[in-house]
């Protein structure tokens, strides 16, 4: 296999430092707002003030620290048209999909408000000799956050919430192109109660980032974003001792079996693949087929793939917006023809929409073999590759060979064989008979080069958590 794409799942730490943090709207390519980055001068303050406020956080009682959250979640809602519309303007997502981010948001606060003191109770031990012991978690300080732009809110309240509530402070820094979403995100914040210092937004540059990872006072980061840069931000973690979680790229196998309704197969395949206009981490990129179901799975599912049509994503009716960026759009544009160039068919031929706006359409590609691109890269658009396999034990071998190891989807009839099926697939998550989704009670993460640690659910609270023993002996 090629070397895995060095532009895995989302390129959230830019490629170069930036001078500026601006809003692009991808429907019109028109530049909306720009904020300046901060001055070198300005990171010392920064983290004193973090400093000072995780020590004041960290006494404030547990429930208190709840209501702030609650309330949180309560704004979330309150502005939901208004939060949904600053997504939809500054990285194209249709604004039925913006408002369900807004709720998703709302719904991981309240979980983490909501189960936090069970999360946080005292771990008493079975231990031998007499006397007692238990563990208990506590905060560890100042965390940094590094946040991606293709769900702006969810993934940054998925890192925040159960940190917040664990008594952590957070500095975090937004991706260069949604500086409006983290705003928003800071308003929401500090509109509920969290106190100055204890939540805050920095508008930094790479060589920031790092200045900040260095410093005694930052205990841990968590990046989603590229392999490049997980491995940057990891080795400078590692070199300084710091905890870190990264979420990383995904190239996700979608393995169809013989499910017992093969349209409503490709259905979910559809849907899989082109929510967000395919530009998720966790969506379904490789659909590997086996040869009893190939010919009637293809058929319907070019159907369903080409019933997605770009559109303006305030509609109502847009199910499929634009890519983020233009680059992301000559990105894909690219892989597509590298792969055709080589031999590759085209079952159903989209591609980039003339005119303004990076808009792009639904592309089905098959015969995608180990030379092109496309084989060993993440397709990180609306774009599917299709597989033929000659049965499960091939399709779980051709899942396996990618370097990512995020989610996975097994679709058939015989559940038993499915559920035999995922122990042997390499992936941090398997749905069976249903596609990748996250929940607040649910852990999220992936193997491999897809990233370390995992987010969300009770272990997403325990990752930058002091385990601490507690013993008194007989």
């Amino acid at each position: 296999m090629r070397n895995p794409s060095r532009r895995s799942c989302h390129v959230y730490v830019e490629e170069a430092s930036v001078s500026h943090y601006q809003s692009i709207n991808p429907a019109t390519g028109e530049v909306e707002q720009q904020f300046e980055t901060l001055a070198d001068s300005e990171i010392e303050p920064i983290l004193a003030e973090a400093s000072h406020g995780y020590r004041l956080w960290r006494a404030v009682p547990l429930a208190e620290r709840r209501a702030i959250i609650k309330r949180a979640a309560e704004l979330c809602r309150e502005r939901s048209e208004a939060l949904a519309s600053i997504v939809t303007a500054e990285m194209g997502k249709p604004i039925v999909q913006a408002r369900g981010e807004v709720s998703i948001w709302a719904s991981i606060f309240d979980y983490f408000a909501d189960n936090a003191e069970k999360f946080l109770e005292d771990e008493r031990l079975e231990i031998m000799g007499g006397g007692e012991a238990w563990v208990r978690t506590d905060s560890i300080g100042v965390l940094l956050g590094i946040m991606p732009w293709n769900f702006p809110y969810y993934q940054a309240a998925r890192f925040i919430a159960p940190n917040l509530m664990l008594g952590n402070a957070i500095i975090l820094k937004h991706a260069p192109n949604c500086p409006r979403s983290a705003l928003a995100i800071a308003e929401i914040l500090r509109d509920a109660g969290v106190p100055g210092g204890v939540y805050t937004n920095v508008f930094a540059t790479n060589d920031q980032v790092a200045t900040m990872l260095a410093d005694d006072r930052i205990q841990g980061v968590s990046l989603t974003g590229s392999e490049r840069a997980g491995s940057a931000v990891g080795e400078i973690a590692g070199r300084h001792m710091k905890k870190y979680v990264l979420e990383l790229g995904g190239s996700d196998p979608f393995i169809v079996v013989d499910p017992a309704d093969m349209k409503a197969a490709a259905k979910a395949a559809a849907i899989g693949r082109m929510n967000n206009a395919g530009q998720v981490c966790t969506a379904s990129k490789r659909f590997i087929v086996v040869e009893s179901a190939y010919d009637e799975f293809v058929r319907h599912f070019a159907l369903a793939i080409e019933s997605y049509q770009p559109g303006d994503p305030l509609s109502e009716s847009t199910v499929l917006g634009p890519l983020s960026t233009a680059v992301a759009v000559d990105e894909l544009e690219g892989q597509v023809a590298d792969a055709v160039e080589a031999g590759a068919t085209l079952l159903v031929a989209g591609g980039r929409v003339a005119g303004p706006g990076n808009f792009f359409k639904p592309t089905v590609l098959a015969g995608v073999t180990r030379e092109m691109r496309a084989y060993s890269e993440e397709l990180f658009g609306p774009v599917a590759v299709v597989y033929r396999v000659a049965d499960l034990a091939e399709a779980i071998e051709l899942a396996n060979e990618s370097p990512f190891g995020l989610s996975a989807s097994l679709f058939g009839a015989d559940d038993a064989s499915l559920t035999s099926a995922a122990a042997e697939l390499d992936f941090g998550m398997v749905w069976i008979n249903g596609i990748s989704r996250s929940a607040p009670d649910l852990p999220f993460g992936g193997v491999k080069r897809s990233g370390v640690g995992r987010e969300l659910s009770r272990y997403g609270m325990y990752e930058f958590a002091n385990k601490k023993l507690v013993r008194i002996p007989a």
